[in-house]
């Protein structure tokens, strides 16, 4: 332990195990969480006493076991710690002086991580907002977040007094956040909810997935709850309203109950899903993969209590420019087709 104290290091990651992890070596559990990390690498940290759990160091033969609070630590900080402002244009579509709501364009990273130091959203935030509070992750201005090819709202906070109201109706979950989200095959019902423990998927690091079985009580409680806005044979457009917020919560979800998201990579929706095997619709879907190039996900509405006049505040996002086309060319192929 002297050795360690006398070390300036610095928290690159850290990790809550959930309660009902089974055991398993600390090298092989940290696999699933650290992009880019090769087991060796892991193996190395843990030599040089770089990896901590219940704040003390561990070789990577340890077991992890249910609540474990596990860190990663280095002596150099975290490449996020030396952002550089960019001047990247923000679409803003309210602000005052505790907080802003943006309409994020989809292929923005929301915050720096492995691989994306620099073109980010807090790249930008940085440039036009100075001084913005920290969040529990020390990310500038962070409420919450989008994924990358996500288009839509986000609110980000400017003062600490908002950053700690703002975050504390996220958790508490009084915020409302809802989204528009294509996807494959004709939903069953109108209507319904999606409830399902969502964790790291065990064989794949880049998915998440739900938890099911004797699993079903690891990873995150998640529920989404889903309404039919409108049917295109093979596809069907939902509207998802979020109760928790979980990693990819939504594109896992509709995955879990066999609607994958419309050209979602990731989560294997890139691929014809459902139709014919005729030439002609296969040419059709391809051209709808070529227009909307990512997945069909717009985070459209978003609601909170206004961190000092404690006013409701409500937002909403039209849908960008190649969701509507995809969209548009769906409705008319199913019109021409029933």
């Amino acid at each position: 332990m002297d050795d360690l104290s006398n070390k300036n290091l610095y928290e690159h990651f850290a990790f809550d195990v959930d309660k009902g992890q089974e055991p398993l070596r600390i090298d092989k559990y940290l696999m699933n969480f650290l992009q880019n990390a090769t087991r060796n690498k892991i193996q190395f940290a843990a030599k040089s006493g770089n990896i901590l759990v219940n704040d003390l160091p561990v070789k990577s033969n340890y077991k992890v076991k249910p609540k474990d609070k596990i860190k990663v630590m280095f002596e150099h900080p975290p490449h996020e710690n030396l952002l550089i402002g960019e001047n990247i244009p923000l679409d803003i579509i309210f602000e005052d002086d505790s907080l802003l709501v943006l309409n994020k364009p989809a292929g923005i990273v929301v915050h720096p991580g492995h691989g994306n130091y620099s073109g980010t959203l807090i790249n930008a935030l940085i440039y036009h907002f100075e001084n913005l509070p920290n969040n529990s992750s020390n990310r500038p201005g962070l409420v919450h977040r989008i994924d990358k090819d996500t288009s839509g709202l986000l609110v980000v906070a400017k003062t600490d007094q908002a950053m700690a109201h703002l975050s504390a109706q996220f958790k508490e979950k009084t915020s409302d956040r809802s989204y528009i989200a294509l996807v494959w095959g004709n939903i069953e019902n109108d209507m319904g909810t999606i409830e399902g423990n969502i964790g790291r998927h065990p064989k794949n690091r880049l998915q998440n997935t739900v938890y099911v079985g004797d699993d079903k009580f690891k990873g995150k409680h998640a529920v989404t709850h889903y309404q039919v806005i409108e049917r295109f044979g093979y596809l069907t457009l939902v509207n998802c309203t979020l109760e928790t917020g979980r990693t990819h919560q939504i594109r896992v979800h509709m995955k879990h109950i066999g609607h994958t998201l419309f050209n979602d990579k990731r989560y294997g929706g890139d691929k014809i899903l459902k139709g014919t095997t005729f030439t002609k619709y296969r040419q059709f879907v391809e051209n709808c993969f070529k227009l909307l190039q990512r997945q069909a996900l717009h985070a459209k509405t978003l609601a909170f209590d206004h961190p000092i006049t404690n006013e409701r505040l409500k937002f909403s996002a039209n849908l960008p420019y190649d969701f509507k086309l995809c969209i548009d060319k769906w409705r008319t192929y199913s019109k021409y087709t029933k």
